[in-house]
């Protein structure tokens, strides 16, 4: 049974869902753009099942009471705020999972609060140091990411996703997500300010959020699918030179980004094995 839940933090209210016993060991669900905590809903109810208490969070600009207008806002450094004050809240630390955008924060959480983090499992998105090799060495991960130039153009992209009845947004997802998931979404991100909200997460980005960024030092797995439109290999396979822990690599042929509507069970399987 999932149970909704409303989770305060740094002056907002945050929105999202538990599911599994009250008592049971914690593990916390980062979405993604242009996703909600709905998106973990497959992956939660398996952990449910196994006696784990799994808590999704609609993240800063996707809840309707944690929505600032200003840019700023939602520099990395306030969305690691957010994480470690969801742990806090939840008892203390928490076994941390991400998926895109919360996978971002998740890693930059993981090295530089490991006191939050019990284990952390990353999902599509590779370590920012890896990352930022790729970049700077392979042109084909470049290309990927030439969305990201008209998701920070204001007003630009907002037009570009809700213009025609969100025909644009609906097709991001590439048909690898189930049509009421994706109108949910949908119906989220066309709320007043929302999209914008969301899309000021690539627009605070900044050449300095990998600034004294060091190794995680505390279980990791990273889940990637090979079919991915946004991230490539060399930087999914570079993202086991950060991590100085136990470390498992789980690519997964024919799947692309969207690893927790595609594969929800490895995702379970692959949490659940660290909780052991």
């Amino acid at each position: 049974m999932s149970y909704p839940l409303t989770l305060p933090a740094n002056g907002y209210e945050f929105t999202g869902f538990s599911m599994g016993p009250p008592d049971g060991r914690t593990v916390l669900l980062l979405h993604g753009f242009p996703q909600t905590s709905g998106s973990w809903r497959p992956v939660a109810e398996r952990l449910a099942a196994q006696g784990v208490r799994a808590v999704a969070l609609d993240q800063r600009g996707y809840s309707p009471g944690a929505r600032p207008s200003d840019v700023s806002a939602y520099a990395l450094p306030e969305l690691i705020a957010d994480v470690c004050a969801f742990a806090e809240a939840l008892g203390g630390a928490v076994d941390l999972v991400g998926h895109d955008w919360g996978a971002v924060v998740g890693w930059q959480v993981a090295a530089r609060h490991p006191e939050r983090v019990r284990t952390w499992t990353a999902v599509s998105t590779p370590n920012q140091l890896a990352l930022n090799d790729a970049m700077a060495a392979d042109d084909d991960q470049r290309q990927r990411f030439g969305y990201i130039r008209v998701f920070r153009e204001p007003g630009r992209a907002e037009r570009a996703l809700l213009g025609d009845d969100a025909r644009r947004l609906r097709e991001f997802y590439g048909g690898a997500v189930a049509a009421d998931r994706v109108e949910a979404d949908v119906a989220v991100l066309s709320e007043p300010g929302a999209l914008t909200a969301a899309l000021n997460w690539y627009r605070a980005m900044s050449r300095r959020d990998a600034d004294g960024l060091g190794l995680v030092t505390v279980p990791t797995s990273y889940v990637w699918g090979a079919e991915d439109m946004a991230f490539g290999r060399l930087a999914a396979e570079g993202s086991a030179r950060f991590v100085d822990a136990d470390y498992t690599f789980v690519p997964l042929d024919g799947v692309g980004h969207w690893v927790p509507d595609q594969a929800p069970d490895v995702i379970a399987d692959q949490i659940l094995s660290q909780l052991i």
